[in-house]
């Protein structure tokens, strides 16, 4: 499985295996990290899920299209790098992620 990094705003980090086909926010719910919420439950309505993608990792995740990108906008702290975690769907290639946390989902 892949393992994706979330590092918090004040440098602690956590790791957690995420299953293929999940999304990010999936698995930062289901391994009960800090920062991510998914309020909508990943159906990309609320922006609870906000996390900015390592640089390093941004091309090959791609930035955000539609709704996403309108909801980012309205979020507290939007980055170039940010988007939803709900609609970051892991992939293999995706091993090894790095996504940072926003320092409030409000």
């Amino acid at each position: 499985m892949p393992l994706v990094h979330f590092i918090q705003v004040d440098g602690a980090e956590y790791e957690a295996e995420v299953p293929v086909g999940h999304s990010v926010m999936q698995g930062a719910v289901d391994n009960m990290i800090d920062g991510i919420i998914g309020e909508c439950g990943g159906l990309c309505r609320c922006a609870t899920c906000h996390c900015y993608v390592d640089e390093d990792w941004f091309e090959k995740v791609g930035g955000p299209e539609g709704v996403e990108k309108e909801l980012l906008e309205m979020t507290l702290d939007p980055q170039p790098t940010s988007r939803l975690s709900c609609q970051i769907k892991v992939t293999q290639e995706l091993d090894g992620l790095v996504v940072r946390l926003p320092r409030s989902q409000y």
